[in-house]
């Protein structure tokens, strides 16, 4: 893909949003490109982290453990963003990625953005700024699910509770 070409695919990802072509070229100048194969891990639940990746081209299914099966709590496609937890809070990974199929992902490293920091400080805030957007939508998908869950479960346990009166 020409350079050109990237660059204006980077301008549709939400967390480029807003960004100036400057900025967008010296992040690709900063980020190596990943390839991982269908059924292979971008990593594991529990590795150390200090990255994220956007992915430009593939699907992944993002997975969590739970008594020693893996359950899957989304998918993702080419311009959305994974891993970014690890730039914000320094933990080893909530999750495992594993590619659907073939992807190519852009590594964002920890380093990458203290040389944006140094670089562009209103860059650099409002990339954090984007990530913060997607990690409260985020939130909020998984605040409903669990409030829908909840809810349903006391809706069974109100029925078994009815049924033995």
């Amino acid at each position: 893909m020409l350079r050109g070409e990237l660059i204006n695919l980077l301008k549709e990802m939400p967390i480029f949003g807003g960004l100036k072509e400057d900025t967008l070229s010296f992040i690709l100048d900063q980020c190596p490109e990943i390839s991982v194969l269908r059924d292979e891990y971008f990593f594991q639940e529990d590795d150390r982290a200090t990255s994220m990746y956007v992915l430009r081209q593939g699907r992944v299914v993002v997975l969590k453990s739970w008594l020693g099966r893996q359950c899957m709590l989304r998918e993702l496609m080419s311009g959305d963003c994974f891993g970014e937890m690890a730039l914000i809070d320094l933990y080893p990974r909530s999750a495992a990625v594993k590619a659907l199929e073939d992807c190519v992902a852009m590594e964002l490293s920890a380093e990458t953005f203290f040389e944006l920091y140094r670089k562009d400080l209103e860059a650099f805030s409002l990339i954090y700024m984007n990530i913060a957007r997607e990690i409260s939508r985020r939130l909020r998908d998984a605040d409903e699910k669990l409030f829908t869950a909840a809810m349903e479960n006391k809706v069974d346990e109100s029925e078994a509770v009815l049924k033995s009166i």
